[in-house]
């Protein structure tokens, strides 16, 4: 026997085994790895949670107001806490955040009633293991005529830094979402969210990105590339008429390419309006978004 050889090829491939030990896993498959930490979901009511299982999708986006109840009390929410944990997918993101009785942008804001919202809106996230919000919520941040925008953003930022630590609390980010300027005048780009994300500067106010309304306003993928890891959340729709994707045939791709562009690991929901026959286009979005996301 050739000792040298045989010392040489062991001494080879156990360097290999020990650096495939050390190496990350997706290292040597980064689009494999990417598609495979992203989770897709629905926005949607918590009854159809077993729909959207079986068209495999990996949990759903319920609202504020239906499923942590903030205007009823602890005791009716730990009936509504039941029925979450006994849902056969999780929730894993709520919209909806402040109902637009309670500004946080305009003449006549007062945020102690609106900083006891989100306590009860983040504590009772946490007990649901629900870990984002998205802060959309257009009629509570809404600029009023007249009113000066620049006093707008300084409210904005002011409140979000009192909210953020009480999101840091109970462990639940807050994410501040784009909405176009058909539903509301006040951030409708994502880039614009961001400079508001980073005047906030905390870790559980965040960025999210719905690429519905970037189409809408014509803004590219570059701001998600912008964005990066202060990214934590997506949502996505068809541009003319909100459809899920697959009704109108439009293509995600480049959106996504800048999503796997900053590693991004978190969920894309769908939010947007479904035909008559709701589990036959849960099927098709989900093989439509799965490919798109593949192919990017």
């Amino acid at each position: 026997m050739n000792t040298a050889i045989t010392r040489r090829r062991f001494l080879s491939t156990t360097a290999t085994v020990v650096a495939g030990m050390a190496m990350p896993r997706w290292f040597s498959m980064p689009a494999a790895a990417a598609v495979a930490s992203v989770e897709f979901g629905v926005c949607t009511q918590l009854k159809k949670a077993a729909l959207l299982k079986q068209a495999g999708f990996q949990y759903l986006e319920e609202n504020v107001s239906s499923v942590l109840v903030p205007k009823a009390s602890d005791e009716e929410f730990e009936k509504k806490l039941a029925e979450i944990k006994a849902a056969p997918l999780p929730i894993r993101s709520c919209t909806g955040f402040i109902p637009r009785e309670l500004k946080v942008v305009g003449p006549d804001v007062t945020l102690e009633p609106v900083l006891r919202h989100v306590e009860i809106v983040c504590r009772r996230a946490q007990q649901a293991g629900i870990g984002r919000i998205v802060f959309g919520s257009g009629a509570s941040r809404q600029i009023p005529d007249g009113f000066d925008r620049a006093k707008a953003v300084e409210q904005l930022t002011g409140f979000c830094r009192q909210a953020a630590p009480i999101a840091g609390k109970h462990n639940v980010i807050i994410v501040l979402e784009n909405l176009n300027k058909g539903e509301c005048n006040f951030i409708n780009r994502v880039d614009e969210a961001l400079e508001i994300v980073n005047a906030v500067a905390h870790p559980n106010f965040q960025l999210h990105a719905d690429i519905y309304h970037m189409l809408r306003e014509d803004e590219g993928p570059e701001s998600i590339v912008k964005g990066g890891a202060k990214l934590k959340h997506c949502h996505v729709a068809e541009k003319v008429k909100r459809t899920a994707p697959g009704v109108a045939g439009d293509d995600f791709r480049p959106y996504f390419k800048a999503l796997k562009t900053i590693g991004y690991t978190g969920g894309i929901s769908i939010e947007g309006g479904w035909g008559k026959n709701f589990e036959e286009q849960l099927a098709k979005a989900r093989a439509v978004l799965g490919e798109q996301f593949q192919s990017a």
